[in-house]
């Protein structure tokens, strides 16, 4: 939540020494909201989440809430029309996230960044791991500056897209069919580019900020575990067997987009039987290092 007020509004960039334009910001894993608004009201109307009805069902919740004459004050008439009360719903849920109460910095890393505190020794290493090219090269998505003194300079994402092949995650009802098969980016057609294969399994590299307290990973929750996440990145390729299932790298892609995967950074390029570029330890320090990124009312 730390990094919505951030994030940018969808687009295709073109960046240096690259023929092809590649896509950063907006929200949900495919970018498709431009607004926090937006992110809000998609949920309601969801079958798999919220499931309203209609307007009307939402609005009537909204007038039936402890805090409906608060809402009325602060929208007026808009309160008695269904679709602008679940525009005002938007507005309001928008507000809040966008408020500075929801971008605190109060984390550990933010102290260290201000020269208000030490990391560990072990924080440290995972830190120096975190931004080496040659082992855990995440910074090359998961973008900070820890010299800066400005904790707002580190985010943990370029915004930008990825795929990375995550594991088929059999527990989402949606996925018990063969066929069924969340394609990201690709998906969408509302934007030139979008209908380009090369798209297909990207989904957006979320921020870090307070990682270790959440409960999933990756766009499909393929894994509960932090630490589950950093080891398959730096074992993906070289024990495909440990983290897939099926017996088949990037099962969670259709075959045909399989080589959209990125296999040539690092930590993706070694191949099996290779030695990984971080071993236990080293995926211990950089697990380390992430959990100085809680704020403080998390921790």
């Amino acid at each position: 939540v730390l990094c919505l007020k951030y994030v940018p509004r969808f687009a295709f960039r073109w960046e240096e020494d690259v023929n092809l334009p590649d896509a950063a910001g907006g929200f949900f894993w495919d970018g498709r909201a431009d607004a926090i608004a937006a992110l809000v009201q998609q949920p309601l109307f969801n079958p798999d989440e919220m499931n309203a009805r209609d307007a009307a069902q939402v609005a009537a919740k909204l007038d039936a809430g402890a805090y409906a004459s608060e809402f009325r004050l602060a929208f007026g008439t808009a309160a008695d029309d269904a679709n602008a009360a679940v525009t005002a719903l938007g507005a309001a849920v928008e507000a809040f996230l966008e408020s500075d109460a929801m971008a605190p910095f109060t984390s550990k890393y933010d102290d260290f960044v201000r020269g208000h505190a030490l990391l560990t020794p072990l924080e440290t290493k995972g830190l120096a791991l975190f931004k080496d090219r040659a082992k855990g090269a995440c910074d090359a998505c998961h973008r900070l500056s820890e010299a800066s003194g400005k904790p707002e300079r580190s985010l943990f994402t370029d915004f930008g897209f990825e795929a990375v092949g995550a594991p088929r995650n059999l527990r989402l009802a949606a996925n018990r069919g063969a066929k069924a098969f969340d394609l990201g980016l690709c998906e969408r057609h509302d934007h030139p580019h979008m209908d380009e294969e090369r798209l297909c399994g990207a989904f957006r590299t979320p921020s870090l900020r307070n990682v270790a307290v959440r409960q999933s990973f990756m766009h499909n929750g393929a894994f509960s575990s932090l630490r589950d996440v950093v080891a398959f990145y730096a074992t993906r390729g070289t024990d495909p067997k440990r983290w897939y299932a099926s017996g088949m790298p990037f099962d969670d892609l259709p075959s045909v987009y399989r080589t959209n995967v990125n296999t040539n950074r690092v930590p993706y390029d070694r191949g099996i039987g290779e030695k990984p570029r971080l071993d236990s330890d080293e995926i211990d320090a950089i697990v380390a290092f992430l959990q100085t990124l809680t704020d403080a009312q998390d921790r």
